[in-house]
């Protein structure tokens, strides 16, 4: 009956160990913690739609941050073809396991208020977050109507939180 125990014992143990160590696997790709430590910057030119011609700005906005520190400038900008873009300039934010940006109707709202409001009501995904700091530009549909999307957020889309936000000011 001993040796039955220790057999059932040695096999619990081994069975408690693997589930562990795929709990702490799953938990750290879901996660990614390694990203807190690895910034990603781009430096995108601002786009032109010709050389002569240089882009209007639409709209604009400081941003402000949520879950983590975030700050740099939004601008919506209108090409010389009549295209849109928006641009993030001297961004600086934590980096995240799934970063988008999104443009929304929700108010900017300071502190843990406006955290998660983000893709409540309408919003557009303009895809994910190229870098964490520096300059880029994201194109914006044709039919976005800037009277309606009102803000701009660098949103976690994993956990569902807004690392921060700017409201947008007509120009």
């Amino acid at each position: 009956m001993g040796r039955i125990r220790r057999v059932m014992s040695k096999r619990v143990v081994i069975g408690v160990l693997v589930a562990g160590l795929v709990a702490v696997g799953a938990g750290v790709f879901w996660f990614q913690p390694w990203k807190l430590w690895v910034d990603e910057t781009v430096r995108e030119a601002l786009p032109t739609a010709t050389e002569s011609a240089a882009a209007r700005t639409l709209a604009s906005g400081e941003l402000i941050s949520h879950e983590h520190a975030t700050s740099g400038k939004v601008r919506i900008l209108r090409l010389a073809d009549g295209s849109r873009v928006l641009r993030l300039e001297n961004l600086d934010t934590s980096n995240g396991p799934d970063l988008r940006v999104l443009v929304a109707d929700a108010p900017v709202k300071k502190g843990t208020a406006g955290w998660r409001v983000f893709d409540d009501g309408a919003h557009v995904s303009l895809g994910k977050l190229k870098g964490n700091k520096g300059d880029q530009n994201y194109v914006l549909p044709a039919g976005l109507d800037l009277d309606r999307y009102t803000s701009v957020s660098i949103w976690c889309d994993r956990f569902d939180v807004s690392f921060g936000a700017a409201a947008l000011s007509r120009a």
